[in-house]
C-alpha cells in the first residue's frame, strides 16, 4: 500500500429488530447454521486483508451480543454500543464513534447485518472498481423482473420501464468526511447512497449478483443457508 493511502473500514449497522420477520429474537442474531446471522455477514468481512477493522454497532441495551463467541474473527473486530432508532443514526453514531480512528479520506464500507451471504469477491470488486473513485458507489444489481406499482386498493396502477433500474445492495462505499457529512445533513433516507445523491453527488454502480440477498422474511434463510452450503462444497471440492 502507498503512504498515506486511504485505508478501508467496515461499518455494519446491527441496533433494529427486523420486525417483519416476525421473531422474538433480533434477526440478526437467528440461528443460520449453527451460529448467529450477523456472524457469517461479519466474518465476511474479516476474512477480507484490505480491510483495516470492522465496527458493528449495536443498540445501547445490546445484550445478546455478550451470549456468543467472537474470538474465531479476530481483533480486527469492535463492537460499538451507540446504534440509533434508525438505520442512518445507527450509521451516524457509529461514525462519530470512530473519529479518532479514521482519516477524513479513509473509506468506509457500510453493509446490512441481515445479508450473510456477502463473499470476498463482492468486496474485492468494490474496492477495485471505486479506489480511483472521486465520489465512492455501491454493490448493485439490475432489475430483471417486470416492475410493477400498486394503487391504495392492491391492483396495479402501471408498469414500470426497467430500463436502467437497480436494486441497491450494501456494501456501500464513501470517504469517511464525505458520509458523515451528508448523514448530518440528510434525514428519513434508507441507505448511505441516498445521503450521498441528497449532497449533489452520483455514486456509481458496481454490479454485484444475488447470491447477496438481504435475509427480511423467514423463507430467506433458507436460501442463505442453501448458498452458503453451495459455497461450503465448492471450498471442498478444491
Amino acid at each position: 500500500m502507498q503512504k498515506n493511502a486511504p485505508r478501508h473500514f467496515a461499518l455494519v449497522p446491527a441496533a433494529g429488530r427486523g420486525a417483519r420477520m416476525g421473531t422474538a429474537l433480533a434477526k440478526q442474531y437467528l440461528p443460520l447454521m449453527g451460529r448467529p446471522l450477523i456472524h457469517h455477514t461479519l466474518a465476511a468481512l474479516c476474512a477480507v486483508p484490505d480491510i483495516e477493522r470492522v465496527f458493528v454497532v449495536l443498540s445501547v441495551d445490546d445484550a445478546q451480543w455478550a451470549c456468543y463467541d467472537w474470538r474465531a474473527l479476530g481483533a480486527r473486530l469492535a463492537p460499538l454500543f451507540c446504534g440509533g432508532p434508525t438505520r442512518a443514526d445507527s450509521v451516524l453514531s457509529g461514525l462519530r464513534a470512530i473519529a479518532n480512528e479514521v482519516s477524513p479520506t479513509d473509506w468506509i464500507l457500510v453493509h446490512d447485518a441481515a445479508r450473510p451471504c456477502l463473499a470476498s469477491w463482492h468486496i474485492e470488486k468494490l474496492i477495485s472498481e471505486l479506489a480511483h473513485d472521486d465520489v465512492g458507489g455501491l454493490l448493485a444489481v439490475p432489475v430483471a423482473d417486470t416492475v410493477k406499482r400498486a394503487d391504495e386498493h392492491g391492483r396495479i396502477a402501471a408498469t414500470v420501464a426497467r430500463d436502467g433500474l437497480w436494486r441497491a445492495q450494501t456494501p456501500q462505499m464513501f470517504r469517511y468526511v464525505m458520509l458523515r457529512r451528508a448523514l448530518e445533513s440528510a434525514h428519513g433516507l434508507t441507505d448511505e447512497a441516498s445521503a450521498i445523491e441528497a449532497a449533489g453527488l452520483r455514486p456509481k454502480l458496481v454490479e454485484g449478483d444475488a447470491a447477496n440477498l438481504k435475509v427480511t422474511f423467514p423463507f430467506d434463510l433458507h436460501i442463505a443457508e442453501w448458498i452458503l452450503r453451495q459455497r461450503e462444497g465448492d471450498v471442498h471440492e478444491t
